[in-house]
């Protein structure tokens, strides 16, 4: 009874470092994320307060991160449900064509144009999920093929970019202020956001989503239609782009094909990021946009110190791995010690 009473005890002090080494690595992979934002937002303000603090430029790091945010929120429904959207760009940047020529070439009213063109995009995204649930051909073929049509077709509807006959008030969409000053983008970004995460936390089919990206044959056994919540999600990524490809034409006042391509980097970058935030592996809304703002705040500072725009990618591609590798890491050591 001694002797074990003296082993206890000299494995208590070690039990209590892995308990304190396991809990420190648990809360890195949680709030990591969140810990670099604040240092880069640290860091810039206090090599250039007068320009990064000023509330310019905090619009400006907002108007950068609405469209991105928009974008990426679309996708990330396509994650939670556990497949991938490979076509967002391409929709978005067809979508921008399309919704421009409406009112450049058939004479669309703008209001017209603009729900055409987000229907346009919703079905897309539907087309999509119907490829991947019911023909099942891979997700990553077949969002990709979809929008190397879309690039084609796009061709063929307008080989050069429309730029004449757009009304004035379809540019003051994007460039407008209604609200506290805030851009419009931004205040539009706010309500998708807010929308989407109520749906995905807050109402049966955001439960049915996350059950079918937890568990799909589980999912399926419990009587979830797993096609109809995959096409939803699909459907709703399709939406998301065509309305950030829509905003993009009216902020350039003009339809251009592949204007809006790199967007898809920029989503998938900002919704991993956010998959290391908060929850452990998870895609959520916040967390994407978490992920949004370090892309927006670290593009910003970096102009701001005047870095040739070749850094943008390296600092894109770079942050990704660290972040989610780091992550993975200390998730994988955590359960381990």
């Amino acid at each position: 009874m001694m002797a074990q009473a003296g082993t206890a005890a000299k494995d208590a002090p070690q039990l209590r470092k892995s308990s304190w080494k396991r809990t420190a690595l648990i809360w890195l992979s949680r709030y990591g994320t969140i810990v670099g934002l604040v240092l880069m937002v640290v860091f810039f303000s206090a090599n250039a307060p007068g320009i990064f603090l000023s509330r310019a430029n905090f619009l400006n790091i907002l108007s950068q991160a609405s469209l991105t945010a928009i974008i990426a929120s679309g996708l990330t429904y396509t994650l939670v449900v556990g497949e991938f959207d490979l076509s967002i760009g391409y929709v978005a940047s067809f979508v921008g064509l399309i919704v421009t020529g409406l009112m450049a070439y058939q004479g669309f009213p703008i209001w017209l144009s603009i729900v055409c063109a987000l229907l346009l995009g919703a079905a897309i995204g539907a087309l999509n999920g119907v490829l991947v649930t019911k023909v099942r051909i891979n997700a990553v073929i077949s969002t990709l093929g979809i929008g190397t049509m879309l690039t084609g077709i796009g061709f063929t509807y307008s080989s050069f970019p429309i730029a004449t006959g757009i009304p004035r008030a379809f540019t003051d969409i994007s460039l407008g202020r209604l609200v506290f000053g805030l851009p419009n983008p931004v205040i539009i970004m706010v309500i998708v956001l807010i929308a989407l995460w109520v749906i995905l936390n807050k109402t049966d089919i955001g439960q049915k989503m996350q059950a079918v990206g937890g568990n799909l044959e589980a999912a399926r056994l419990s009587g979830i239609r797993v096609d109809r919540i995959k096409i939803f999600a699909f459907a709703t990524a399709g939406f998301c782009a065509a309305l950030t490809g829509t905003l993009l034409s009216s902020l350039l006042g003009s339809g251009t094909l592949a204007a809006a391509d790199g967007y898809l980097l920029d989503a998938f970058a900002a919704v991993f990021l956010g998959s290391a935030t908060l929850k452990e592996g998870e895609f959520h809304i916040t967390g994407t946009l978490v992920g949004v703002l370090i892309l927006a705040v670290g593009f910003n500072g970096l102009s701001i110190f005047g870095a040739p725009t070749h850094f943008q990618p390296i600092f894109k591609g770079g942050i990704l791995v660290l972040a989610v590798g780091m992550s993975a890491l200390a998730r994988r050591y955590a359960a381990s010690v």
